[in-house]
C-alpha cells in the first residue's frame, strides 16, 4: 500500500486558499490589506496570487481583477444568467462608511442608535437600517470616499453585462466577498459615478 505526501489534488482551477486571496485581490485589497485581514504572510499572500495568475493566463493583477469567475463550490458557478427584460437597478442594499474605532463604533450603531446588529468579521460590522445594510469598517476617515451605494440586483452578472452594454466602465468583474454560515454567497462589482466616486451592484446567491 502506497501513500501520497501533501495536500490532496483539488478538482478546481485554483486551491481555496487562491481564491481567497483573488477574490480580495478582485475586491481592491492590496497585498498588505490582504494580510492583516487574513493573518498571514506579505509573502504568502503574493505567493498565492502569483500561483493564481499563472494558473488563469494572467500577467497582472489589474488583468485579474477584471477576471470573471467562481469557484466550483460556489453557488454561482454554473448559474445560468437570465435577464428578463430591460435591465433596472434595484433599490440602495448597502451604504458604507469608515470609522477610526470599529469596536466602539459598533456597540455606539447598535446601542446609542438602536440599529439591529446583523453580523461582524473582522474589522467590519454590518447593521440593518430598515432594510438598507450599514456597512461599518475600520480606517482613516480622510482616505476614502464616503459614501458607496451598493445597488441591488437580481442578477449579478446579467446586470454587469446590461451595464457595460450602456458603456458603463466597471473597475473589477463580479466576485464574491463573503459565504454566510447557510452557504448564502455576496457577491458585488464596482463603478464609478461621472465624478469618479464609486458605485456598485450587489446581489445574494443562495446554495
Amino acid at each position: 500500500m502506497t501513500s501520497t505526501r501533501g495536500r490532496p489534488p483539488h478538482d478546481d482551477i485554483l486551491t481555496p486558499g487562491e481564491w481567497r486571496i483573488v477574490n480580495a485581490i478582485r475586491h481592491g485589497m492590496t497585498s498588505r490589506e490582504i494580510a492583516a485581514r487574513r493573518g498571514i504572510s506579505v509573502d504568502a499572500v503574493k505567493y498565492h496570487a502569483a500561483n493564481a495568475l499563472a494558473k488563469l493566463g494572467l500577467t497582472s493583477r489589474a488583468q485579474l481583477r477584471h477576471w470573471r469567475g467562481a469557484a466550483k463550490d460556489s453557488a454561482l458557478h454554473g448559474k445560468e444568467t437570465v435577464m428578463t427584460g430591460e435591465l433596472a437597478l434595484g433599490p440602495v442594499g448597502q451604504i458604507a462608511r469608515t470609522v477610526r474605532d470599529i469596536d466602539g463604533a459598533r456597540v455606539w450603531y447598535r446601542d446609542a442608535l438602536g440599529l439591529t446588529h446583523l453580523y461582524s468579521f473582522g474589522d467590519l460590522a454590518f447593521f440593518d437600517c430598515g432594510g438598507v445594510r450599514l456597512f461599518l469598517s475600520a480606517g482613516d476617515i480622510t482616505d476614502r470616499a464616503e459614501s458607496i451605494l451598493y445597488f441591488r440586483v437580481p442578477d449579478i452578472d446579467a446586470a454587469y453585462d446590461a451595464l457595460r452594454a450602456r458603456d458603463i466602465t466597471f473597475i473589477d468583474a463580479p466576485h464574491m466577498i463573503h459565504r454566510h454560515e447557510d452557504g448564502t454567497e455576496e457577491w458585488m462589482a464596482f463603478f464609478a459615478d461621472p465624478e469618479g466616486r464609486p458605485l456598485a451592484i450587489m446581489a445574494q446567491v443562495k446554495a
